[in-house]
């Protein structure tokens, strides 16, 4: 494998990573067999290295498990060497090197057992209010709730005493209902001083204060002397007190939450710490003690309730009815509008399969939307097309958009020209559902544009050898020859000279441009050394940089690349001439080339090494916004550069073009008034050798 060698550093800091990883590593080859593993995988599969080294990684599945149909990412069941079955987590790297891919595991198994034990948890105490709950709502006898009630939060707290005490209007209160173990004394229908319950107390209460005391006697308790009296005469030392609100309508008072009581737990044994557990179901069965008081009211106006309720239900089903009815209406407005259009419309989901399509599908390829509807892209369109278009689809269902062109046989027996793209639908978390596909046919465009530079061809041709002709004239009255002129004359004659000779620049440039596009060239790639084609480019530029008082100055390591040598001149020339006319005199424009080209995002990666030409300057600079049409036909920064540096506009095209029939890319990076960079990548010799002897 071709690439820089690491550095001994980084080597020893790859093999400590990997070492001392808490994660699980694997290395497979192409076969899934295991070649290498670190400390922590051996430790996860339960065998030494020796063992695990030559094994297939399908073997450890707890059912079939085939490695190469697994996603990059996900849970497996695992089950060790000796037979323990292990959760676990995986990430799998296809190909990070060549004939070698890369596996990484996490042990989940404790995760989920603890996640599965408090579901149990969970569902245990579900199962138990559940059950409370139904107890308390089977009958709507109060003396019978307030009974059941006390009985079985007694029973699930294994508390001393349980009581239930109601609040009067007044600020006194009673106890009505008690469960008592038989070594304590009954406090049932004992009365209340008002002192023992005070004001601030009740105003807590109401707004759902639940007091969990763990020791009455204790000083962040806060009771009062005397209600701490009282605790003490009936043995109570720990006690859990939740209110009890009832939810009411009234014409005299504002609608909201009533005290109605107090639902209490006292421990007399001994102190006792109340679990959260414990205060919630306390809370939650007080809760239910409140709506089976209420029941009793709602049953007097539950007649009143159901006919206001079926007039909303009818007021709703009316409104849904409507809703659904413009729904509908907006839907064929859309399939309408869809239809009408002149272009192919369709929505394919994650699974490759058609979810919509419109009226032209039958026009242009002779389908029917409901031949197309549920079928995958593979049926619809055959395997060799399927081929050409999977890796755009890919590149869709990962979030991108996607556009590209391709000529199709279409229904009416003529080859079209269309230009299709996949925009991704996306969800919450920016996650891929699928994506709509617009197809519009473009074949009027490409005939116009290719009789524009069958036009341009014709004229540059026909223009070419008159032009000559008259600059070659030109330059004979400028040599005196044919006789002197006069000083105005001789500033005549170099304008005329000037302008011809850009008029025949201009020519050769659009032919140059022409000719690539066509593809009427053939690029000669031979193998080239990256310093003797910037070496060559700077001697050709030598006269231009002295006449504007430029430094010129070569830089990098001599690399080896797969290229044209007069077409990556030529590249280098255009580029070294623009920098030259934008930069100050004084300055120096430098050529270098590096094997590590600078990441960009617009870029594709690419799997090839690629070796990164540059060249800097220090002008101007060129707006961010204008970095990418300066690549286009007749392009410039601004439309003085043309009349006071004398470019045409068609240089860095001839270079986009040059480059790309490479294989390579081409783009700019800029800072106003401190200079640009352009660069552009070729294959590097040594990779495409190391990929032809594989």
């Amino acid at each position: 494998m071709a690439g820089a060698k690491k550095s001994p550093t980084k080597k020893l800091f790859y093999e400590a990573v990997f070492k001392h990883s808490l994660e699980a590593i694997a290395i497979l080859n192409r076969q899934g067999l295991i070649v290498e593993v670190n400390p922590a995988a051996v430790r996860l599969f339960g065998a030494s290295k020796k063992k695990l080294v030559g094994k297939a990684i399908d073997n450890f599945g707890q059912t079939s498990l085939d490695w190469r149909q697994l996603p990059e990412q996900g849970e497996i069941q695992f089950q060790q060497f000796k037979g323990e079955i292990k959760a676990v987590e995986y990430s799998l790297v296809r190909d990070f090197l060549p004939q070698y891919n890369l596996l990484i595991l996490r042990d989940i198994s404790e995760v989920r057992l603890n996640a599965l034990a408090q579901l149990k948890l969970h569902h245990q105490r579900v199962e138990l209010f559940s059950e409370v709950t139904l107890k308390i709502r089977q009958s709507l006898q109060l003396s019978e709730i307030l009974q059941t009630a006390v009985a079985e939060v007694q029973r699930i707290l294994q508390a001393d005493r349980v009581l239930i005490y109601q609040v009067f209007a007044n600020g006194t209160g009673m106890l009505i209902e008690e469960a008592v173990l038989p070594e304590y004394k009954p406090i049932l229908g004992m009365k209340f001083p008002e002192e023992v319950f005070p004001e601030e107390y009740r105003q807590l209460y109401t707004r759902g204060r639940v007091r969990a005391i763990a020791d009455v006697r204790a000083a962040d308790a806060g009771l009062a002397e005397c209600l701490i009296e009282f605790m003490d005469e009936w043995m109570v030392k720990a006690k859990l007190v939740v209110p009890i609100l009832q939810n009411f309508k009234s014409t005299t008072e504002p609608e909201g939450d009533r005290l109605w009581g107090l639902l209490i737990a006292h421990q007399c044994q001994a102190t006792r710490q109340w679990t959260d557990f414990e205060q919630e179901l306390m809370q939650q069965l007080a809760d239910q003690i409140g709506i089976a008081l209420s029941q009793g009211e709602l049953l007097e106006n539950l007649e009143g309730l159901v006919a206001e309720r079926t007039a909303e239900l009818r007021q709703e089903i009316s409104e849904r009815a409507k809703a659904e009815a413009a729904l509908r209406r907006s839907e064929e407005q859309l399939r309408l509008i869809a239809n009408g259009l002149p272009v192919l419309i369709a929505y394919v989901d994650r699974q490759q399969h058609y979810r919509f399509n419109n009226r032209a599908y039958q026009t242009w390829l002779g389908l029917s939307p409901p031949e197309i509807y549920d079928r995958h892209l593979l049926q619809v369109h055959g395997a060799a097309e399927y081929q050409q278009i999977c890796q755009y689809v890919a590149t869709a269902l990962r979030g991108e958009t996607v556009t590209y062109e391709r000529d199709l046989l279409l229904q009416d027996g003529c080859v079209h020209s269309l230009s299709i793209t996949y925009i991704p639908h996306l969800q919450e978390q920016d996650k891929v559902q699928g994506f709509f596909a617009l197809t519009s046919d473009i074949s009027d465009r490409k005939a116009i544009e290719r009789m524009k530079d069958e036009f341009i061809s014709v004229v540059s041709h026909e223009l070419r050898t008159p032009l000559t002709s008259i600059h070659s004239s030109l330059k004979i009255l400028a040599t005196g020859k044919l006789g002197s002129l006069s000083t105005q004359g001789e500033r005549m004659l170099k304008i005329a000279d000037e302008q011809t000779e850009r008029l025949v620049h201009l020519v050769n440039n659009v032919l140059d441009l022409q000719r690539i596009q066509s593809g009427k060239i053939t690029m000669n790639k031979q193998a080239c050394h990256a310093q003797e084609l910037m070496l060559e480019a700077v001697q050709a530029m030598k006269t231009l940089a002295q006449e504007q008082d430029i430094q010129l100055s070569v830089r990098g390591s001599d690399f080896m690349v797969w290229a044209d040598r007069d077409y990556i001149v030529q590249t280098l020339t255009n580029l070294v001439s623009n920098a030259i006319k934008f930069s100050p005199s004084n300055s120096t424009v430098v050529l270098s080339a590096a094997n590590e080209p600078q990441p960009k995002p617009h870029l594709k990666q690419q799997s090839t090494s690629y070796i990164t030409f540059a060249v800097r300057d220090r002008g101007q600079g060129i707006p961010q916004d204008e970095l990418e049409t300066i690549f286009e036909r007749f392009q410039q920064v601004d439309s003085s550069d043309s009349r006071k540096k004398g470019g045409t506009g068609l240089g860095l095209a001839i270079c986009r073009q040059i480059i790309e029939g490479h294989g390579g890319r081409i783009w700019a990076e800029s800072c106003l008034e401190q200079g640009s960079t352009f660069y552009f990548t070729l294959p590097e010799l040594i990779q495409l050798e190391s990929d032809r002897h594989d």
